[in-house]
């Protein structure tokens, strides 16, 4: 029997875009994420949600469902048979305005390419987690690895130690030798049959996706109300300049978007509203900024 999860995953998502803003939004005296639907000309469109608060400088939780003949740039990784993609997905990144709150990332997605008659001749979900902190506290870094380890022990015992070190490898700015943060999970083309049945990779996908609300929501808790120096606000702005670096020369899903006419906005959604490059800054020895960068060149188990 075909395994054709679209349906339930796009409805999934979309709760959980609402689970997600509304646990955001609690945090907020007065701020509300205000919602952009569009439409993409060659088939689907996306709800982009974005806020602008006192504890996030800017959230945006998007999601989209999009469709239509196979892109050129996808054509030499598929099925040669394959003439029709669909792919949903939801998206976020969370920037806060205290630098003692990490930024944080995640997106999970599913994928499916079909012949001419409507047949799938490919399939996979993809997705992950990561945390960009600018002042390391190790227990934030484990709680919120131990919590994405637990959603992935659950399903499979290997898939930690297998999305863990793929995320320390995806999220490093190869031009300046370190990673972007701190890690977390990251997957791709996980499809049915090969490690678990279609039905249980996609209770695996809801799992995950899930377990952010419970891996990153703690951590603001216990942050929000640390004091902060203008000094330690302008190493989050350089610190944001690398986010920045990342996102435009290395990740796949922004270059992605960008070659295949994707909604700029909703693309962009990932940036943060305030940013800074200093020449040549070098943090001085023995200084929480130093050990956020000794942390960011040698990967470690934080479970």
């Amino acid at each position: 029997m075909e395994f054709n999860p679209k349906k339930r995953f796009f409805s999934f998502i979309r709760a959980l875009q609402n689970e997600i803003c509304k646990a955001l939004e609690s945090f907020e005296p007065r701020a509300k994420f205000i919602e952009d639907s569009w439409k993409r000309e060659a088939g689907g469109g996306g709800w982009s949600r974005v806020l602008t608060g006192q504890v996030f400088e800017k959230a945006g939780v998007n999601v989209s469902e999009v469709h239509g003949p196979v892109p050129e740039i996808l054509k030499s990784t598929i099925p040669e048979s394959a003439k029709e993609f669909y792919a949903t997905g939801i998206s976020l990144v969370i920037h806060p305005t205290n630098p003692m709150i990490p930024t944080t990332h995640a997106n999970f997605r599913y994928f499916e390419v079909v012949d001419k008659a409507g047949r799938i001749v490919d399939q996979w979900f993809g997705g992950g987690a990561d945390l960009t902190p600018y002042y390391l506290f190790d227990e934030d870094a484990t709680h919120f690895h131990r919590t994405l380890k637990q959603a992935c022990d659950n399903h499979h015992n290997d898939f930690y130690s297998e999305f863990k070190p793929w995320c320390d490898r995806y999220f490093f700015n190869r031009h300046r030798s370190e990673h972007r943060g701190i890690g977390g999970v990251f997957y791709d083309h996980l499809r049915p049959d090969e490690k678990l049945v279609g039905a249980a990779l996609e209770a695996f996908q809801q799992e995950i996706a899930s377990s952010f609300i419970q891996a990153y929501i703690p951590i603001v808790e216990n942050r929000q109300s640390l004091d902060y120096s203008a000094a330690q606000k302008k190493w989050q702005e350089i610190r944001r300049g690398r986010y920045v670096e990342f996102n435009l020369i290395h990740d796949r899903g922004t270059l992605f978007g960008l070659k295949t006419g994707g909604r700029i906005e909703s693309i962009f959604m990932s940036l943060p509203p305030t940013v800074r490059w200093e020449y040549n800054h070098c943090p001085q020895n023995g200084t929480a900024e130093a050990k956020l960068i000794q942390a960011l060149t040698t990967p470690k188990n934080w479970t």
